[in-house]
């Protein structure tokens, strides 16, 4: 038995190593005399070996993440620690406590460590001595194996052009599932089924020690969570913005996949799926300095890659500067900042800092990347007021609604400061559209086509001849057979469906805006983005079906036609 069991005192918990008054009489350790572990080698190299961490014993899970106490071969005690911890008062706290209950501590006394190492040592998993050393390489094998899998499922998504990575925790359940979002669906390839719980939850556990501004030392499945880190797919930098949400049956997980080396679109608006007409609108909007184009839609809706393929065609007389949360691609010539705010602090001085020397910087366009709270809403009504040229992007239903978005409670954007003419030259509705392949397309008389009565419908509703309409083969072809993910055989590439709205040119919108009544205006329904989509699937290009999922179904769209009297 131990010297601190045969003391039969209580043991102090995690409540008593807050920080608070200075250690009375307590001679405060120098954190120079600290030795660093640089890695599991330097850990196994020590003698005497260490044999287990007195963590239960001592009723400090919490601490463990930070300052971790280890009995040694000789039953005397280290302590292994973060480097900001090591010298901190829970650990001074820890010694004087291991002190008074009869253990001897070692010399060295305390080693720095980092947060992976600490970690797995905390859970008895990089321990043990020579001659019992199987169970400290299963568990560093275990931790090894867990960094594998999960870069090998970051190296997957990037492989097969994931926008994103999710990671569903289902703690009453053996089993939990990884998915991705590939071309806009939201898919499980067969090779990431069955994935074990436990294994999955250990796995986000290490790779969180490797998150940059996080908010948290370690994963908590019952907190919110964001944060970033960064991987080596390829040869090429990834950055995995993380976003970890506490549901209802475990925590859910979201990695966005963002290239690290992705330069801007160098094509054009045109082959994102813009319209001639369109394209003539948003070219002549920028044209001229001073003024905003919000680019508006949902979650994936390919916002940032319109906008970036745009700032990349501004003339390089005029200089362009950024303000991003992060950076996600390179824009030519164009000088980019990137804001980390995390969920605790929203960096509000440091985005202030930046916002002042943005100003100051003599740029006459600014991509401000994101409108989606207070902060970015102030940070817009300041630059778009001082007379640049502002793009921005919000998340809205409708470009009509872009303005309501910005009004609303949570970014704050006065109504008046949006409905003087001029500010907002140009808000850009785009939803983004599966492509099919232009090899296995089939046609609208085969027996994969929908049932009949869709085709009567659109034949009702649309001009246009539904004999030209194409459907997705399921099997797929040579050319789009997907082997990994069956559900996106027969598609090759999305393409926008977008809604140019120019406010100066709706008679009312100004009065709409600032009275949020847009019942009295009158937009004309074919430059729609609804109605862009069914343009394109009459040539051929989008499945009508993949319409009905991003905007509404045909018999809605009877009925809503039927109420306005059409």
């Amino acid at each position: 038995m131990s010297p601190f069991l045969r003391a039969r005192r209580r043991v102090a918990g995690p409540a008593d190593f807050g920080v608070s008054e200075p250690l009375a009489g307590f001679r405060r350790f120098d954190a120079s005399r600290a030795i660093e572990l640089p890695n599991f080698d330097a850990l196994r190299a020590l003698s005497p070996a260490l044999v287990r961490t007195l963590v239960k014993d001592l009723e400090v899970d919490a601490l463990a993440s930070r300052v971790c106490p280890v009995l040694c071969a000789d039953n005397r005690v280290v302590l292994l620690a973060l480097a900001a911890d090591v010298a901190g008062d829970q650990a001074d706290e820890l010694v004087r406590r291991l002190s008074t209950s009869g253990y001897e501590l070692a010399e060295p006394q305390r080693y720095v460590v980092s947060a992976t190492m600490l970690m797995a040592i905390a859970r008895g998993q990089a321990l043990g001595t020579v001659a019992a050393s199987g169970s400290a390489m299963e568990g560093m094998q275990h931790t090894t194996t867990l960094a594998a899998a999960f870069q090998d499922m970051i190296e997957w998504g990037v492989d097969n052009q994931a926008s994103d990575v999710h990671i569903n925790i289902f703690l009453d359940a053996p089993e939990s599932e990884v998915r991705f979002t590939i071309a806009g669906r939201y898919v499980m390839p067969g090779r990431f089924c069955g994935i074990s719980t436990a294994n999955l939850m250990d796995m986000v556990s290490v790779a969180w020690m490797d998150i940059r501004a996080g908010n948290g030392a370690v994963f908590d499945p019952l907190a919110e969570q964001q944060g970033a880190m960064s991987r080596v797919v390829g040869g090429r930098q990834v950055l995995l913005r993380w976003a970890s949400m506490a549901a209802e049956r475990g925590p859910s997980i979201c990695l966005r996949l963002l290239l690290r080396d992705q330069i801007a679109p160098q094509n054009s608006l045109l082959s994102l799926g813009y319209l001639p007409d369109q394209v003539n609108q948003i070219e002549r909007a920028a044209t001229s300095e001073g003024g905003t184009i919000l680019f508006a839609g949902s979650v994936g809706a390919g916002k940032s890659t319109t906008l970036a393929t745009l700032m990349a065609a501004i003339p390089a007389y005029r200089k362009v500067m950024t303000l991003e949360d992060p950076v996600e691609y390179l824009i030519p010539r164009a000088v980019q900042n990137t804001i980390a705010r995390d969920v605790d602090t929203l960096s509000g001085s440091l985005f202030a800092t930046k916002l002042m020397a943005l100003k100051r910087s003599a740029m006459t366009d600014v991509l401000l990347g994101e409108i989606r709270d207070s902060e970015t809403g102030q940070a817009f009504v300041d630059l778009a007021g001082s007379g640049i040229s502002v793009y921005s992007t919000t998340h809205a239903a409708s470009a009509l609604l872009a303005g309501e978005r910005l009004a609303s409670a949570s970014i704050g954007v006065p109504r008046d400061f949006l409905a003087t003419p001029g500010l907002m030259k140009m808000i850009v509705y785009q939803v983004l559209l599966p492509t099919l392949c232009g090899e296995c397309a089939l046609p609208a008389a085969s027996s994969n086509s929908p049932p009949a009565v869709m085709l009567d419908l659109i034949e009702l509703l649309f001009d246009g001849d539904v004999s030209t309409l194409r459907f997705r083969n399921p099997l797929g072809c040579a050319a789009c057979r997907n082997r990994y993910v069956p559900d996106l055989s027969g598609y090759a590439g999305r393409t926008v469906a977008a809604h140019c709205l120019e406010p100066a040119l709706v008679p009312g919108y100004y009065k709409a805006l600032r009275s949020a009544n847009y019942s009295v205006l009158q937009t004309d329904p074919d430059d729609s983005a609804f109605a862009v989509a069914m343009k394109k699937a009459f040539e051929g290009t989008v499945d009508p079906r993949d319409i009905e999922t991003r905007f509404h179904a045909f018999e809605t769209e009877r009925r809503l036609r039927q109420a306005r009297g059409v």
